[in-house]
C-alpha cells in the first residue's frame, strides 16, 4: 500500500473502539492463562514498559514497520522479536515517552520526528512480570536506523501488506522458560516467528488496520 493511502487510513483510528482482548486471544500461548493464575501477587507490582509500532514510507513511498530482533542473553526474552521499546525509566514524563526515548536508542529514529496517533490496548508479559503499553504512530520520511548493537541484533523492516495477509499468521513449536516444544500462534514476518506478547499487539494492530482499509 502506498503510504499516502496508509495515512489517510490510519488518521481514522483515533475514533475506533479497540479490540483488545478480542484480538489479543488470537495470539495467545496456551500456557499464558496457567501463567496469570500464578502470578496474581507479583502482577500488582508489575513493572511498565513502553513499545511503538512505527510506520514509514520505503524508497518506493511503499508502507513498512520496524521490529527488532534481540540478542541473545540469559533472559526471558532472549533472541525474540519485539517493537522497540523498553521500560519506562524516572526521567520519562510519561509511558509514551519512553516507547518514544527507547525506539530512538534502539533503532536510532528521532523523536521529533514521530508523530504518535494513540495508544493502543496492554499487554501482560508473565516472564518478566511487565505491563506493556503499545503505541501506534509514524514518520513521513524514510528513517536511517541506526542499531543498538548491545541490545539488538537485527532491524527488521516490515511490508504492511505482507503482514496484513493471513497467511502470516502460522502455527509453531517454540521453546521458552516453562516448557519445551509448545506450539503456538504466531506470524511469519521476514522469515522470522513473532508469538507471545508482540503477536498479541500485533493482531490488534492488524484488526484495526483491516477496519480501516
Amino acid at each position: 500500500m502506498k503510504f499516502d493511502d496508509f495515512l489517510i487510513s490510519l488518521s481514522k483510528i483515533k475514533n475506533i473502539e479497540l479490540p483488545a482482548e478480542t484480538s489479543h486471544f488470537k495470539m495467545v500461548p496456551p500456557f499464558r492463562q496457567e501463567l496469570l493464575k500464578k502470578q496474581q501477587d507479583a502482577i500488582k507490582k508489575a513493572k511498565n514498559a513502553g513499545v511503538l509500532a512505527l510506520f514509514y514510507p520505503d524508497f518506493n513511498h511503499k508502507t513498512k514497520f520496524v521490529l527488532i530482533l534481540r540478542k541473545s542473553y540469559k533472559g526471558v526474552h532472549s533472541a525474540q522479536v519485539a517493537f522497540p521499546g523498553g521500560k519506562l525509566e524516572k526521567q520519562d514524563l510519561s509511558i509514551e515517552i519512553t516507547a518514544l526515548r527507547e525506539t530512538y536508542e534502539e533503532v536510532g529514529v528521532p523523536i521529533n520526528t514521530v508523530n504518535v496517533v494513540r495508544e493502543l490496548s496492554q499487554v501482560y508479559i508473565p516472564p518478566s512480570n511487565f505491563y506493556v503499553h503499545p503505541f501506534i504512530g509514524f514518520t513521513n520520511k524514510t528513517p536511517t536506523f541506526i542499531k543498538q548493537d548491545d541490545e539488538v541484533e537485527a532491524i527488521l523492516e516490515i511490508a504492511l501488506e505482507h503482514f496484513l495477509d493471513d497467511k502470516s499468521i502460522v502455527t509453531k513449536m517454540v521453546s521458552t522458560s516453562y516448557s519445551v516444544d509448545v506450539e503456538v500462534p504466531a506470524f511469519k514476518l521476514n522469515n522470522h516467528v513473532v508469538w507471545g506478547a508482540t503477536a498479541m499487539m500485533l493482531s490488534e494492530i492488524k484488526d484495526l488496520l483491516k477496519q480501516l482499509m
